[in-house]
């Protein structure tokens, strides 16, 4: 398993990366770097990655690409996108086996809807 990724925002003509936005994708951190005038760099840890999903549409599948789409416990980027990558689907898988590893490492467990379940147990026994 390669240890970082980097990949380039293209365009769906040709996929030709005359765009300003990168997307590095380590072990522990996926970085959005975008803007030309602007900088923006935006991160999102790993750990904080709940799912992830591959689309194409016919355009991108000629032209090679795939986007990347992650959702996220991050407050600044909870679906956080990947638009427009080629070895999308190797960036996908390596997500989803680095942010699991990542959640191992911290010990993070997942809770999503705790509460709505407690309540429904209670209804159960009354």
């Amino acid at each position: 398993m390669a240890a970082e990724y980097t990949e380039r925002k293209r365009w769906l003509f040709l996929g030709l990366p005359f765009t300003f936005t990168k997307y590095i994708i380590k072990e522990n951190v996926i970085t959005i770097d975008s803007g030309f005038l602007n900088k923006v760099e935006n991160d999102c840890y790993m750990y904080k990655v709940q799912d992830v999903e591959l689309t194409a549409s016919l355009m991108e599948r000629i032209a090679g690409l795939g986007t990347v789409v992650c959702y996220t416990g991050d407050t600044t980027h909870p679906k956080l996108i990947l638009s427009h990558i080629k070895n999308a689907k190797e960036v996908k898988n390596f997500i989803l086996e680095s942010s699991e590893q990542a959640r191992m490492q911290r010990r993070t467990l997942s809770t999503f809807d705790i509460g709505a379940e407690m309540e429904d147990m209670e209804g159960d026994l009354d």
